[in-house]
């Protein structure tokens, strides 16, 4: 599912106009992301907790040449889905 249509499915269930809706839906997103830019977690209920986590820095390797390279440590954003959503996927 694209957002368009994200966007255009929360509009018909919720009765209002596209335009609202996506209003609403790029608040969430922004909202979620300025928290997790801030080191904090979003935790909504039933669904799922967005996070971020740490990954030490490591040794990799270019596949095109094999030779060794240092990859940083570096912040990245995970998401735990809650126990609703699992069973409902499930």
């Amino acid at each position: 599912m694209t957002r368009e249509e994200l966007v255009a499915e929360a509009a018909k269930d919720a009765g209002v106009a596209k335009k609202v809706a996506n209003a609403v839906v790029v608040s969430v997103l922004d909202t979620i992301t300025d928290a997790l830019s801030r080191g904090d977690k979003v935790t909504l209920v039933g669904f799922g907790t967005f996070l971020t986590a740490k990954r030490a820095a490591r040794t990799g390797r270019n596949p095109r040449t094999g030779k060794e390279l240092r990859i940083p440590a570096t912040v990245v954003p995970k998401f735990r889905a809650g126990k609703k959503l699992k069973e409902a996927v499930a």
